[in-house]
């Protein structure tokens, strides 16, 4: 059955309304009004209520097979009407037939409603002047990469997280070992001494990210970090209208291991940032043990570009808020060739004018 999506429209002009990341308001680019995020969800929450009853009351249409069906989503677009087929991981996106941003209502309800949501910083001019400087400082890059990549079409993805909070135990036993060395005639003598060393303690975890989605590389995301959380508001979907969102498809039992990963790895950096002192250190033995793991479940900013040059695909994310961003660029081997020619050739013609003198 498809249902009813929440259009945000300007109160004053019925235009579409956009989250605008600058001021944190809601925004009508037809008329110029601004709406406070609180404002427009008071004023929409009877229409929302009125949406969702159509859609409970709509007559089924036709449906797709089981195996057509299978990880597609219908909704209806309730500007103009227009039926929205989806994969089933999709939150939000644009009416790709009025332009309207759209919100797919119900998509983000009930268990799969987030906690939090962090809204965009960044633009996406800003976004656009970032990854176009990143280009520049390229010096293999193919110019025809350049030309072909549509960097405009780079996309805001609220990107599912889970954010961690913990506490672990940690204790280790180490062998700190000091050496010194002295002449005695013609020997060198190393006189080195060995301590049992012992520390014990606890961490406290707030927040640790973890992507949720499949169709986002770990390496990627991990690479964007950190996010600033004093930004980090409760859900409300008027900070998705203009940006795509993607629901998680790794629940937070399944995204554990790694979270505790980086818990262990954290405790123990910790433990070793003590053993100061010591020309030596040897780790005998380590246990952390994390406790009270409690996830949260929360959309981050990320704008994301994929391209695709030369049969191989590329993918950009940067961080909405920080502008850091990560990317796989193609190197053009004829520039790199000429440029090791333009070195070589002076070199080689410097070499047989020493030898000749």
């Amino acid at each position: 059955m498809a249902e009813n999506t929440t259009n945000y429209q300007c109160p004053a002009c019925t235009g579409p309304l956009r989250f605008d990341s600058a001021t944190g308001k809601l925004v009508c680019d037809y008329c110029g009004s601004t709406y406070e995020v609180k404002e427009v969800e008071a004023l929409y929450a009877d229409k929302q209520k009125a949406s969702d009853t159509a859609a409970r009351q709509r007559p089924q249409g036709p449906v797709w097979g089981e195996e057509e069906a299978a990880g597609l989503t219908s909704r209806t677009c309730s500007s103009c009407g227009a039926e929205l087929v989806c994969d089933e991981t999709t939150a939000a996106t644009t009416c790709p037939y009025c332009g309207n941003p759209t919100v797919l209502g119900g998509k983000l309800s009930g268990k799969l409603k987030p906690e939090y949501i962090l809204p965009f910083k960044l633009d996406k001019k800003a976004a656009i002047a970032q990854l176009t400087r990143y280009y520049k400082g390229k010096a293999f890059l193919p110019k025809a990469f350049k030309s072909q990549n549509h960097i405009a079409e780079i996309q805001g993805v609220y990107v599912p997280f889970w954010l961690y909070d913990a506490k672990a135990d940690a204790r280790g036993r180490y062998e700190g070992q000091n050496s010194e060395s002295h002449r005695e005639g013609d020997y060198m003598v190393t006189t080195t001494q060995h301590y049992d060393v012992r520390r014990e303690g606890s961490a406290a975890f707030a927040k640790v990210p973890v992507d949720g989605s499949s169709k986002m590389p770990n390496t990627h995301m991990d690479a964007i970090e950190p996010f600033d959380y004093g930004d980090l508001k409760p859900f409300s979907t008027a900070y998705l209208p203009g940006y795509l969102a993607d629901r998680y498809d790794e629940d937070d039992k399944k995204c554990a291991a790694r979270v505790l990963t980086r818990m262990k790895n954290s405790t123990a950096a910790a433990l070793h940032d003590t053993l100061g002192g010591y020309t030596g250190v040897q780790t005998l033995s380590e246990q952390i043990d994390p406790r009270t793991l409690e996830p949260h479940y929360a959309l981050l900013p990320v704008w994301m570009l994929h391209t695709r040059w030369k049969d191989k695909d590329f993918l950009f994310a940067m961080n909405g808020q920080t502008g850091r961003l990560i990317g796989d660029l193609p190197v053009d081997k004829s520039r790199v060739a000429a440029w090791f020619a333009g070195i070589s050739l002076p070199l080689m013609a410097v070499l047989a004018f020493l030898l000749l003198l």
